[in-house]
């Protein structure tokens, strides 16, 4: 993992507009291209000198880390479901303080998001609240004049949105992108800056958890490079440049949700030794955090402390809280059963009543045994009375919205915050002794369902929670790490 989560983003002190150089690449649909045109414009861009800047639509983890290998600068997400507007407005403005360029990757198609009669969650959103160009790739396989009215189509979806420019995938020939671009040029009135050929022998695998530790030894470092070649091979970087630097000036929201007056730590006035610490599992098996959790945690009033349970290391002594994030620690399982004292301190963590929340991977080591996708069964920490067995289907994807069935380390029963779950594995739960304590009752695209575990200040889910969708509720948690201290 990178180190951009050991402290906050530096805040800029903004009271009047300012300049941030972007651009939005958006896709027609899901294999359009957009992942190439936007790694490939990230390398050729950060090989050029620029500092750019990533960031994802949507609660993708992994493409973030194919973004961080690209750039060299840690990627962040933006959401317009999971947060507000103005979070996004701010989340945007805050990471992209210093960088000559961000580049913004899309997800799905252009208007695909939670909700299929309007822009919510979907890329065209983030677009018009970070009022920034849009990149469109088309894949005009098979086409000439039709890839025009594709494009007009998609102008003429939502007249708010400015589609500024195109790129052309999956060309067939230089006589086959000079067609296209007339078309599109002719008819829509925005620029065609580029094409890749049909067959470029560019493979980007399908994206899965497993890949991530690749991506962060640098195993697809070829691949970048790649993408970046056909980049400069065939579009206008020049003339791309200069339509990300023409995006409107950018104002923080009114009321702030990070301070811009005061670190981040300020809202706790004790000494610096005197504030709770969290001691957040970050390894190649615990890696998904939003770094905005970390940065609510310590506006709160959090040390956040690090440490790494694939390295031998034990929860620090010191810790007054314990972070568990998603990950995939079925790929290191045998490690981290290897690690008796980490799971030891997960044991006397709970039985002492310590603020832990786990979510995901950091669940999954919480339960009694965790079986592989071969069938190997390995022992956890056996905190809470479930098994979890790994499965090649996946298991859940998609939004959630998480309502407290009782009062937990973070919610009071009947408040909700959002998140996302992605896992391919199942939890298999004993419901034997006593009824099982669930922690939330989730909304998603499927219905309602139980999920997760809660007893006293242990909270632990499949669910990916963003804080920033209910701010009060890091505040609750340091305070519970205050009171336990």
């Amino acid at each position: 993992m990178n180190d951009d989560m050991k402290q906050p983003v530096q805040q800029p002190d903004l009271s009047t507009p300012v300049r941030r150089s972007r651009i939005v690449v958006a896709g027609t649909g899901s294999g359009a291209g957009k992942t190439t045109v936007t790694l490939g414009l990230m390398k050729a861009f950060a090989d050029s000198g620029l500092r750019v800047q990533g960031f994802k639509c949507g609660p993708d983890y992994i493409d973030p880390t194919y973004h961080t290998a690209a750039t060299g600068t840690p990627s962040r997400n933006l959401d317009s479901w999971m947060t507000s507007p103005d979070t996004v407005r701010e989340t945007f403005i805050r990471a992209s303080e210093g960088a000559d360029l961000s580049v913004i990757e899309g997800v799905m198609g252009l208007y695909d998001g939670k909700d299929p009669l309007s822009n919510i969650g979907s890329t065209a959103e983030i677009a018009m609240l970070t009022d920034s160009p849009v990149l469109l790739v088309v894949d005009v396989r098979s086409m000439a004049r039709s890839a025009a009215a594709i494009v007009l189509g998609f102008q003429r979806l939502e007249p708010k949105l400015r589609i500024a420019g195109v790129i052309v995938n999956r060309c067939g020939s230089q006589g086959h992108y000079s067609m296209v671009k007339k078309a599109i040029e002719q008819e829509c009135g925005i620029p065609v800056l580029g094409w890749l050929k049909r067959d470029d022998g560019l493979d980007i695998p399908e994206r899965h958890l497993g890949l991530v530790p690749a991506v962060e030894r640098g195993e697809l470092e070829p691949l970048f490079q790649r993408a970046a070649e056909l980049i400069r091979a065939g579009t206008d970087l020049e003339a791309l440049r200069t339509l990300a630097d023409s995006a409107s000036p950018l104002t923080l929201p009114e009321h702030p949700l990070f301070s811009l007056d005061r670190h981040p730590t300020a809202g706790y006035e004790a000494a610096a030794g005197e504030r709770p610490v969290i001691a957040v599992a970050r390894d190649a098996a615990f890696n998904f955090y939003y770094p905005e959790n970390m940065d609510l945690l310590r506006q709160a009033g959090a040390e956040i402390v690090y440490f790494s349970p694939l390295a031998g290391e034990r929860v620090p002594e010191r810790a007054n809280g314990l972070y568990l994030g998603g990950g995939f620690p079925e790929e290191f399982a045998a490690d981290i059963a290897a690690n008796t004292g980490f799971l030891e301190d997960i044991r006397a963590a709970v039985s002492r009543d310590m603020p832990v929340f786990a979510e995901c991977g950091g669940y999954m080591i919480l339960a009694r045994t965790l079986t592989d996708r071969v069938g190997h069964t390995y022992h956890m920490a056996g905190v809470i009375p479930s098994d979890v067995r790994m499965q090649e289907k996946r298991a859940a994807l998609g939004y959630r919205e998480a309502t407290a069935l009782q009062d937990c380390l973070l919610l009071e029963a009947g408040e909700t915050i959002r998140g996302h779950e992605f896992h391919y594995s199942v939890m298999s739960y004993d419901e034997s002794a006593a009824p099982y304590p669930f922690a939330y009752q989730t909304k998603g695209m499927r219905g309602l369902q139980s999920e997760g575990f809660a007893k006293g200040n242990l909270l632990a889910a499949y669910t990916h929670i963003h804080l920033a969708s209910l701010p009060k509720a890091a505040a609750r948690w340091v305070e519970k790490c205050r009171a336990y201290h």
